[in-house]
């Protein structure tokens, strides 16, 4: 009897340790779990004092009248030697760059692209192929720097190639493109701060110093013309040709960062 009080002694005891070392570890994780939030608090403080920005975009627009003229120009002729090909088409572009350097074209405004020499056959029904000369072919582009002087220009590179010489590729084109596209630029970041200025101080704030400022968008001048093509001499008197200028437009778009004070 005495040992069975014993052995239930010794059980009381050791399951009263038992629970209590649960209770032990439950108080301890519990301690471990109340640390996170305090930890998480730590972690989010920097987001608090982080800086306050507004961000805003600007569109600017500039137009310019095209001042500048471009064209490419080229003599074709067929002759039956060669040597007299190549020749009558020199003396041929000769004529040509010498009447638009009384419109204004100098040197360095006619650049050469393109020379091709070709034989020419004719094909007979019955029968093989027979050489009738050779083609000749001479390339240019040109550049008229004033505009009131480029339907001119083109009619004297006609008349004086006559039948030999073709024009085409006119495009109409703004000499300073730089300065058209600054004053666009000019324009967004002056539309970007006036936004910002004002949803700055709806919300009883005012802006800071300029953190980051980009380029998000652009539209150029376009240069192509359409409407001029394969220009030669149809009669022998030729007028010149009208040129209208009308006005391009180019367009910027800026992204503006500013601090809030």
């Amino acid at each position: 009897m005495n040992a069975n009080v014993t052995v239930s002694v010794r059980s009381l005891l050791l399951t009263a340790l038992v629970l209590l070392a649960l209770v032990v570890a439950y108080l301890l994780g519990s301690n471990g779990g109340g640390a996170a939030p305090a930890a998480a608090a730590d972690d989010e403080e920097p987001s608090a004092t982080a800086p306050r920005v507004l961000t805003m975009t600007g569109t600017g627009d500039a137009g310019a009248v095209p001042d500048q003229l471009s064209f490419s120009l080229a003599v074709n002729l067929t002759r039956p030697d060669l040597d007299d090909a190549l020749d009558a088409a020199n003396r041929s572009m000769t004529r040509v760059l010498a009447s638009l350097k009384e419109h204004g074209v100098g040197k360095g405004d006619v650049q050469t692209t393109g020379l091709s020499m070709d034989p020419v056959y004719d094909y007979p029904n019955y029968g093989p192929p027979v050489l009738r000369g050779y083609q000749v072919s001479q390339r240019a582009s040109v550049l008229v720097d004033e505009l009131r002087q480029g339907g001119a220009a083109v009619s004297a590179a006609v008349a004086a190639g006559g039948n030999d010489v073709r024009v085409d590729d006119l495009e109409l084109l703004v000499g300073d493109t730089d300065a058209v596209m600054a004053r666009a630029r000019d324009a967004a970041v002056e539309e970007a701060r006036t936004k910002a200025d004002q949803y700055a101080a709806a919300s009883g704030e005012e802006l800071d110093d300029v953190v980051t400022i980009s380029e998000v968008k652009t539209r150029p001048l376009p240069i192509p013309v359409e409407g001029y093509a394969a220009l030669s001499r149809a009669t022998k008197d030729l007028g010149a040709v009208p040129i209208r200028a009308g006005r391009d437009e180019a367009s910027v778009t800026v992204r503006i960062v500013w601090h809030l004070k």
